[in-house]
C-alpha cells in the first residue's frame, strides 16, 4: 500500500501532464493551417467573370433534374451582376433558386416553377489539387419574396462539388462475373438490379442546408457504389458574406503485389481486375497501373480536406476518388432539404480558381463525357 500510494502520488501529476499534453496536440491538430502549393501546382482555372459574361468554353449550365421532391436546375436561373467582394466592386455569377412559394415565368421539369435551382459546370476535368471558390450564401439584407432568414435559405442546398460519371451496360449473359470483352463491367459493382455497373467520382465540398440547417455541412465522397458522408462545421460561412472554400484533393498509387498478369485484362490505357478472388476493398473498382511484368498499383484517391477562410474544416479518407470529375457549382431543391417558404433565394460566386498537382493516382481519360440536359424549354423530359 505504501509503494501504491508513492506511485500514485508521483504517478497522477505526470499522467495529467500527459492528458493535457495530448488535448493540446488535438486542439493544435484541428488547427492545421492551410499549407503552401506544392512546387509541382499548375494553375488551369482562374475566373473572375470580367469580361461580364460566362465563357461557354470554360463553363456549361445544366437543364436538369435529378433526386426526388424537385424540379431540376435550369439556365435562366444563372446571371451575372457586381456585388462588393472583400471591399472590392466585381462581377459574380448569381445562382437562384425557386422556392415552394415561387409563382414567376421559369419552369423546370415537367414544366413545373417551384423547386428549381440553377448550376454551372467546368468544361474541363481536375484531378488532384487545390480547389478554391469565394461563394455568398444569401445576403444580410431581406427581399421581397426571400427568405424570412435572408443568410440561410432553408429548403435550398447551396453546393460546390467535383463529379464525373460513366455508366457501363452489360449484357445478361455475363451477369455475376467478369468478361474480358468487356473489362469494365464489374460484378461487384451492379447497381439497380441490372447487369450494370456505375463509375463515379465526386467530391462534396459542402453541401449546405440539409433538413433546413446551415451551421454544419456535408462533405461527401463517392467512389463508384462505395459512399462516405461526413458532417463538419460551416456556421462560419454563412452570415451573407463572401467567403474562401478551399479544398485539397490528392490520389497515389498503391502496390498491388498479390496481382499477376492473368487476373487483369488492358483497356483504355490502363488494366482492370478480371479475378473475383480479389477482393473488392483492394481496388474498389478502379483500374491498375502496369508498373512490370506481374506488377501492378491501383490508381486510388487518399484524402479530400477541407479549409474555410484559410481555417481547417474536415477532411474524408474514405472512398476518396481517383477519376477526373468537373467542377460543379450551385443551388437546388432536393427533398431533404425541407420546405423552401419562399419564392426566390441565390447564391454568389466570384473568384475561382484550380491548381493541379499531378499526383501519380490521377486517373484521366476514362470519365470524359459532360452532364447532359434531361428536360427542354418547356420541362418536357427529353429521351
Amino acid at each position: 500500500m505504501i509503494f501504491s500510494v508513492s506511485v500514485s502520488r508521483w504517478l497522477c501529476p505526470f499522467l495529467a501532464s500527459m492528458t493535457l499534453n495530448c488535448l493540446v496536440a488535438l486542439v493544435h491538430a484541428d488547427e492545421r493551417p492551410l499549407p503552401d502549393l506544392p512546387p509541382q501546382a499548375r494553375l488551369v482555372l482562374s475566373e473572375d467573370w470580367n469580361t461580364g459574361a460566362i465563357d461557354s468554353e470554360q463553363w456549361y449550365l445544366l437543364r436538369k433534374q435529378w433526386g426526388n421532391g424537385n424540379h431540376g436546375v435550369v439556365p435562366e436561373n444563372i446571371y451575372i451582376d457586381q456585388d462588393i467582394v472583400f471591399g472590392q466592386k466585381q462581377n459574380v455569377v448569381i445562382c437562384r433558386a425557386h422556392g415552394d412559394l415561387y409563382d414567376g415565368e421559369i419552369v423546370g421539369y415537367g414544366g413545373a416553377k417551384t423547386r428549381v435551382g440553377g448550376v454551372f459546370v467546368s468544361k474541363e476535368f481536375f484531378a488532384s489539387g487545390r480547389y478554391e471558390v469565394v461563394m455568398k450564401i444569401g445576403n444580410r439584407t431581406p427581399h421581397v419574396g426571400g427568405p424570412v432568414n435572408p443568410i440561410a435559405p432553408s429548403g435550398a442546398i447551396p453546393a460546390v462539388w467535383t463529379y464525373g460519371y460513366r455508366w457501363v451496360q452489360a449484357p445478361e449473359e455475363i451477369r455475376g462475373r467478369f468478361s474480358r470483352e468487356l473489362p469494365l463491367y464489374n460484378p461487384h459493382m451492379g447497381v439497380y438490379g441490372g447487369v450494370a455497373n456505375e463509375y463515379w467520382s465526386e467530391i462534396d465540398f459542402p453541401e449546405f442546408g440539409k433538413a433546413g440547417q446551415f451551421k454544419t455541412g456535408l462533405y461527401n465522397t463517392f467512389l463508384q457504389n462505395q459512399h462516405e458522408s461526413r458532417t463538419f462545421n460551416v456556421q462560419s460561412a454563412v452570415d451573407g458574406e463572401y467567403h474562401r472554400l478551399t479544398t485539397e484533393w490528392r490520389t497515389h498509387l498503391v502496390p498491388l503485389p498479390e496481382i499477376g498478369d492473368d487476373q487483369v485484362v488492358e483497356a483504355e490505357g490502363v488494366w482492370w481486375i478480371q479475378d473475383k478472388a480479389v477482393p473488392f476493398s483492394k481496388h474498389f473498382g478502379n483500374p491498375l497501373k502496369k508498373l512490370g511484368k506481374n506488377q501492378y498499383a491501383v490508381y486510388a484517391g487518399r484524402v479530400a480536406t477541407h479549409w474555410i477562410d484559410g481555417k481547417f474544416v474536415g477532411e474524408n479518407t474514405r472512398f476518396v476518388p481517383s477519376m477526373s470529375a468537373q467542377l460543379n457549382l450551385g443551388i437546388w431543391l432536393p427533398d431533404w432539404a425541407g420546405p423552401a417558404e419562399w419564392k426566390t433565394a441565390e447564391v454568389r460566386f466570384a473568384n475561382i480558381q484550380v491548381w493541379q498537382y499531378g499526383d501519380e493516382g490521377d486517373l484521366f481519360g476514362i470519365l470524359t463525357e459532360d452532364l447532359l440536359d434531361n428536360f427542354d424549354t418547356l420541362g418536357k423530359p427529353l429521351k
